[in-house]
Parts: C-alpha cells; sequence; structure tokens
C-alpha cells in the first residue's frame, strides 16, 4: 500500500511549526528509518500516517484514503503504531486478551482472529505467557505485548516508535526478528530511531529529518 506525504506542515496550537513542507512516498513492502534530533518532527510526521494528528497544510494518503476524511479508528485497519512507551496502549487483564483486542475491534472472523492472535504470540515469544497480566511482566516483555498486539491486527503498514528504546540484547534481537517477518509478508515497516546500529542492520532506506524538513534520504 503506497503512502504519499504531500507539502505536509503541521503547527501546533501554541504555534510551534513541527513540519515544514514535507513531502515523500514509500512504496509497499519498504522498510524506512526515520532518523534525527529530539524536536526533528519524527513523531509529529508518523502520526499522520494514522490520523492520530491531522495536517495544518498539504496531504497525507495511505493508498487511496487521505487521513483526514477517515477517522482513526478506519485508518488503525491500514496502519498499525507501535507506541514508544507500551504503558501508553495497553490496558487488558491478560496478555492473550490484549493482542486478541484490535482483530476483535476490527471485527474479523473468529478463526482468521485466533490465527493472527496466535502467529502474532508466537513471532514475539508469547504464547507461555497469553493468561498473564502484562503489568505483571518486565518492561522488555510489555514492549513485545505491545509489538504483537499490532502485529494481530495484520495492517499492510506498521509503525515502530523508538523499538529499542531501554530494551536488553535479546529484546532487540526478538525485535529484529519480528521486523525480518514482517519484511517476509511484504508489510512496509516503518521505524523512528536513535539507535544506528539497528537502522543499518534492519532498514533498506533511511530518511533523516532536521527541523521539521527532509535532511536526507537514502539507502541505509
Amino acid at each position: 500500500m503506497n503512502i504519499k506525504i504531500q507539502n505536509l506542515y503541521h503547527t501546533y496550537p501554541g504555534g510551534v511549526e513541527a513540519l515544514r513542507g514535507i513531502s515523500l512516498t514509500m512504496a509497499p513492502g519498504e522498510q524506512v528509518a526515520i532518523v534525527g534530533q529530539n524536536g526533528a518532527g519524527k513523531t509529529t510526521l508518523v502520526k499522520h500516517l494514522n490520523g492520530l494528528l491531522q495536517p495544518t497544510r498539504g496531504a497525507v494518503l495511505i493508498g487511496d484514503w487521505d487521513t483526514r476524511q477517515y477517522p482513526v479508528a478506519k485508518l488503525a485497519a491500514r496502519v498499525g503504531y507501535v507506541f514508544q512507551n507500551p504503558d501508553e496502549q495497553l490496558f487488558c487483564k491478560t496478555v492473550g486478551e490484549e493482542v486478541a483486542f484490535g482483530p476483535k475491534n476490527l471485527a474479523f472472523e473468529a478463526e482468521k482472529a485466533a490465527r493472527l492472535v496466535t502467529e502474532a504470540l508466537t513471532l514475539t515469544e508469547l504464547i507461555e505467557k497469553r493468561e498473564t497480566n502484562p503489568y505483571d511482566l518486565a518492561p522488555t516483555w510489555r514492549k513485545m505485548v505491545a509489538l504483537a498486539s499490532i502485529i494481530s491486527m495484520d495492517t499492510p503498514i506498521v509503525i515502530f516508535d523508538e523499538p529499542t528504546t531501554g530494551q536488553d540484547a535479546a529484546s532487540v534481537a526478538r525485535i529484529a526478528n519480528v521486523i525480518a517477518h514482517l519484511r517476509e509478508q511484504g508489510k512496509t515497516v516503518i521505524t523512528i530511531t536513535h539507535d544506528i546500529d539497528f537502522c543499518a542492520e534492519n532498514f533498506e532506506r533511511v530518511i533523516a529529518l532536521s527541523q521539521g524538513q527532509v535532511l536526507l534520504d537514502g539507502p541505509a
């Protein structure tokens, strides 16, 4: 599914202009890392892809959908977003319920939903933790629960916001394995990261932002 960002500007209510005329195209199945200093506009940019933020000027197209014309709940069927802090998106009593929430909310058939949940739990090595409360898990494992809860929604586009922050080596390896699996499935994966080694090892294309504009865009 194509992503087209057309002359995108975003100004926050306080008057801060976070994005200044960004135009980008991402092809289906691309693996894209977005890098830049704090305040460069990385998170502001990707929050436009699923409608969490709306353009002040310009447009964002997800396939043939203009994000200004669709609610976040609809866009969630096309764009999955894993927040930097998993505690911002976990709310169910067990890991299994958490991972099943997305497919249920998207009204998938029961058989398909069960298959997607099992695949997501297996991929993230959570299958034996499915009856555990997410908040009884260590932060590294809560991150995996957040990943699994988005993977189970089977969206063509998946966004990771700083996936390796606060993670140990084993967890980083699990995350890299998830990204490789999504790549094999032909999904578009977009990651915001400060981890340049992780970026170089797992992504084909790097977009560097600075002061709300594209500074560099090319092969990793």
